[in-house]
């Protein structure tokens, strides 16, 4: 494919006004200079043409490495063609033979004006270039102009000095040929394919790296044949100059490497497999981002600053200076491109493949293990290094492995477990003992399952499972194993792994009580096993305690917590004495993260969450283990009991759950999630959520449970009290069978309750309610307690039930934990009961109260429910938009103007004397309010208004206290 001559035409108008110079008598040497690729010869071609035009007569040659052997054989190109002058040769007289030639030049001078155009004379032999040199020298009074291209690229093999370097500057004109512009290119580009789009266009002028020798060439092998289709759709790109045909591209880039030398070719196709190894870098084209670059992780990168001459040096065999001139060389005329790290690149991926067409694999792998070596011995990040070597085979020295297992070990700090799980696979061919295979299979499974990639973790972890090792390490991967296959649904199959490890650990009892509290844990997921498994716990409890480990015990206290045998002080008691005891640290995650679980149920949230933390710094950062989920599910319990619904809605996308969701059921954060959204007015997302599983088809499991539930409340709250109703039966008749009887976890029965009274069904509610308080004066924590008043105050009535729902207020307000909601439910029932026993003016404060900590709170469905029930008790809540600017609070404009200011939470919340969670949940409120999803946008979604008066400021003037 040819195109127009662009951005070259003040060189032809110069030229054209040599050639008018050299018709008048006055000759002159013009040079034609630039790097290969740019249009030398295309330049010199239409001078020529322009010159024939005015009347001077053209003589070509055109010079090779071939004849670089013959002396005087570029100027017997030039004049062998004349006629009179065919049968001249040149002979070992090259004095006398230079001479001839040059009488042959001035006769051929003296017929009419001449253009001697020379192409490549920089692959001219030596004794041509003499003569040009002298033929400069003389032609200042001949009609003869000399116009030769000249390639001036910088390459790593310095070469010999340029036709013009001892010339008379007086005698030369030098016209540099820069690349060809974007614009040029982009023109290029339309002509030959006008239905390409701006982003298509842009890659194409990318890929031709300012050379119009490569762009003619890739558009060329895009013009080839095409796919059946429209004819004005236009192919992608593709990664790879194999799909290119017929390879002009790729041939074009070859003959560009040749053309460079030896030396420079090496230097160039080491930093194409180097640049392989780097990380991803994003670059943005007319709006559409394209990545491109290595797909090791994020962290992988090598340093702002690093030495890349140097290393590029190293694996080339070049010299250190060359090299960096070089890159520097290639960066000025467009072939290479920094990236936003400064890491000099190739301009497109096509061109840094056609680059490495032919170059073979051992030379490859080679210059990476050079690169690795070098980036270690200056002392770069281990990823940097592991980037390279994950393009090695196995290098057979201590380091490679220690590198490998370092960059593996900040992948995981940085979550990102596909990163780590590769740098492990590749540590896998390194020279291993049966006991480090079996640490690092164990290793690599783990972060396979949290990489999503369950079948080939569980091939991983069985394999771990039949190699020789330490005890302890064999219990970690039959834990990794068994925690894997229970997510996949297969929990016979993990629990049988379990036994068989038990059974090899004679004389470890330890260990042996670690397996298990493991088994016991991961059996959960088993209604028989888990009840058998209990049984015997609890046996065993009272028979040999001394065979009972401090996590199994720890195991009994929450069993029997759930099964509403023991209260919330008791059960504190004997877990806080578990704790204080020695354990052995394979099984103290079980202690912890049980405990944790025992102290939230039991509104001891700060330890808690003391205990969270601890457990999930103890957890080893590669294995899989199955306290991990366990701390994560208290941690959203956490804050669900302290209402940060702002934290809970975060967490929708968590890559934690992988786990949960590995064999397609909902887990307990979802179902956190969805009663936040409940809470926060956000219905049809809640919706959404609530349809997102098939849950006939989900595994049994309390998180299955807890799900339920949840979609019982949202079912609830969009009015659908049947559907709720079968919920909350189906989550009771699960948490039944599993002897979860407390309502400390899933409280079905005032829910169930709730739903029978909204179904006119009172006397169940009644029952329902009473069985509630019965087991919730059991544990005995406000929540629960002040929970099951209130409903049973709703379903009993009467004075009774106002006396039992005034107890429930006084009950949640004494609460040591942040009972809003609950709080602000029971206030709701108070209110009405207040309305229909016509202490309208109680009924009112109490109503306002829970509007105004249902909005504090930024639970918009019970602060609609509180303010209809104003309404129905008499007091005009004006209807104020729930959306816009106008319906933030006092609270939340302040907080969100200083957001929009660049504040952070943490000084916010300094600023205005409150908690980092009360600002986080302002700004989720401000967000919703706002109809945005980011910081950023609050500037221009924030104007001047009067923030909405709240229920609690609003009394109307016909509703005044007396």
């Amino acid at each position: 494919m040819t195109g127009p001559l662009l951005e070259r035409d003040t060189t032809r108008a110069q030229l054209a006004a040599e050639a008018e110079r050299a018709r008048s008598g006055s000759g002159r040497l013009v040079l034609l200079q630039g790097a290969s690729g740019t249009g030398l010869t295309s330049v010199l071609e239409t001078a020529a043409r322009d010159a024939e035009d005015m009347g001077l007569r053209v003589l070509w040659a055109r010079c090779s490495p071939e004849d670089t052997g013959t002396p005087l054989s570029t100027v017997l190109q030039l004049l062998g063609p004349v006629p009179d002058f065919a049968g001249l040769a040149a002979d070992d007289d090259d004095r006398g033979s230079a001479a001839r030639q040059w009488r042959l030049l001035r006769a051929h001078a003296a017929e009419g004006p001449l253009l001697l155009a020379v192409d490549d004379v920089h692959l001219a032999d030596a004794a041509s270039r003499r003569w040009l040199r002298e033929a400069v020298r003389r032609i200042d009074r001949l009609p003869v102009l000399i116009v030769v291209s000249e390639r001036s690229q910088y390459d790593i093999e310095a070469r010999p000095p340029g036709l013009a370097q001892s010339l008379p500057r007086s005698l030369v004109r030098t016209h540099t040929i820069e690349p060809l512009g974007d614009t040029a290119a982009t023109e290029l580009v339309r002509a030959a394919f006008p239905a390409a789009g701006p982003h298509w266009t842009a890659e194409c002028v990318r890929a031709g790296a300012g050379s119009p020798m490569l762009l003619h060439a890739l558009l060329d092998d895009l013009g080839g044949p095409r796919p059946p289709g429209p004819a004005a759709v236009v192919p992608p790109l593709p990664d790879t100059c194999a799909a290119l045909y017929p390879g002009s591209y790729p041939a074009a880039v070859s003959w560009w490497l040749n053309s460079a030398g030896a030396a420079t070719a090496e230097v160039a196709r080491c930093l194409a497999a180097l640049e392989e190894a780097w990380p991803r870098q994003t670059h943005e084209t007319d709006g559409t981002r394209e990545a491109e670059g290595s797909r090791t992780g994020r962290g992988a990168g090598v340093r702002v600053g690093t030495d890349v001459a140097g290393v590029l040096a190293e694996a080339a065999g070049a010299d250190p200076a060359r090299a960096a001139g070089w890159l520097t060389a290639m960066t000025r005329i467009g072939l290479l491109r920094p990236d936003p790290a400064g890491l000099p690149r190739f301009a497109h991926r096509l061109l840094r493949d056609a680059v490495l067409t032919g170059w073979p694999t051992s030379r490859r792998e080679a210059a990476h293990r050079v690169a690795a070596e070098t980036m270690l011995r200056r002392g770069e990040r281990a990823e940097a290094v592991a980037a390279h070597l994950l393009r090695t085979r196995g290098v057979g020295l201590p380091w490679a492995l220690r590198v490998l297992r370092d960059a593996a070990t900040a992948a995981v700090h940085d979550a990102r477990p596909g990163d780590a799980a590769g740098y492990l696979r590749r540590a896998l061919d390194e020279p291993l003992s049966d006991e480090r295979r079996q640490q690092l299979l164990t290793e690599l499974g783990s972060l396979e399952y949290a990489s999503a990639d369950g079948a080939v973790a569980i091939a991983r972890l069985a394999e771990a499972q039949h190699l020789p090792a330490a005890p302890r390490d064999r219990v970690r991967a039959a834990v990794a194993l068994g925690t894997a296959l229970v997510g996949r649904g297969e929990v016979t199959t993990a629990l049988e792994v379990l036994r068989r490890t038990e059974d090899g650990l004679d004389g470890h009892p330890g260990l042996t009580r670690t397996v298990q509290t493991a088994t016991a844990l991961l059996a959960d997921s088993d209604l028989a096993t888990r009840q058998e498994t209990y049984r015997r716990l609890c046996e065993s409890g009272v028979h040999a305690p001394e065979l009972v480990g401090t996590a199994s015990r720890a195991l009994l206290v929450r069993y029997e917590a759930t099964a509403g045998l023991i209260s919330a002080g008791e059960a504190m008691t004997r877990v806080r004495a578990l704790l204080a005891q020695p354990s052995d640290p394979l099984a103290e995650p079980f202690l912890l993260g049980t405990a944790a679980a025992v102290a939230e149920w039991a509104d001891e949230l700060d330890e808690a969450e003391r205990l969270v933390d601890r457990g999930l710094v103890g957890q080893h950062p590669a294995l899989l283990h199955p306290m991990e989920h366990a701390l994560l599910n208290t941690r959203a319990d956490i804050a669900a009991a302290r209402g940060d619904v702002a934290r809970l809605i975060a967490v929708r996308d968590d890559g934690a759950d992988i786990g949960a969701r590995a064999h397609g059921g909902p887990s307990n954060r979802d179902a956190h999630v969805l009663m936040a959204l409940v809470h926060t007015g956000r219905f049809m997302e809640a919706a959404r959520l609530a349809d997102a599983f098939e849950l006939s088809r989900a595994p049994e499991s309390w998180e299955l449970n807890r799900f339920l539930y949840a979609r019982g409340v949202q079912r609830l709250a969009a009015g659908d009290p049947a559907g709720a109703l079968h919920d909350f039966l189906e989550c009771g008749r699960r948490q039944t069978a599993r002897e979860v009887l407390s309502p400390v976890v899933t409280p079905w029965r005032t829910a169930v309750a709730q739903c029978r009274l909204a179904l006119g069904g009172g006397q169940e509610a009644l029952a329902l309610a009473t069985e509630e308080l019965r087991l919730a004066r059991v544990w005995n924590t406000p929540r629960t307690v002040g929970r099951a008043l209130r409903v049973l105050g709703t379903a009993t009535g009467g004075r009774r039930g106002l006396h039992l729902a005034e107890e429930a207020v006084e009950v949640l307000r004494d609460a040591p934990a942040d009972a809003g909601m609950e709080l602000v439910e029971a206030l709701i029932a108070q209110g009405r009961q207040l309305l229909a026993a016509g202490e309208r003016g109680q009924a009112r404060d109490r109503l306002r109260e829970a509007a105004a900590l249902a909005e504090r709170k930024g639970g918009l469905r019970l602060l609609t429910l509180a303010e209809q029930a104003l309404r129905e008790g008499g007091v005009r809540v004006p209807a104020a938009a729930r959306t816009g600017s106008g319906a933030l609070t006092g609270s939340e404009r302040r907080i969100a103007e200083l957001a929009a200011a660049g504040r952070t939470n943490t000084e916010i919340a300094d600023l205005l004397h409150v908690a980092r969670r009360t600002v986080e949940t302002h700004l989720t409120s401000t967000y919703r309010k706002l109809d945005i999803r980011r910081r950023s946008e609050l500037p221009a979604t924030l104007s001047p208004a009067r923030p909405r008066p709240s229920a609690a400021g609003n009394r109307p003037e016909g509703d005044r206290a007396p």
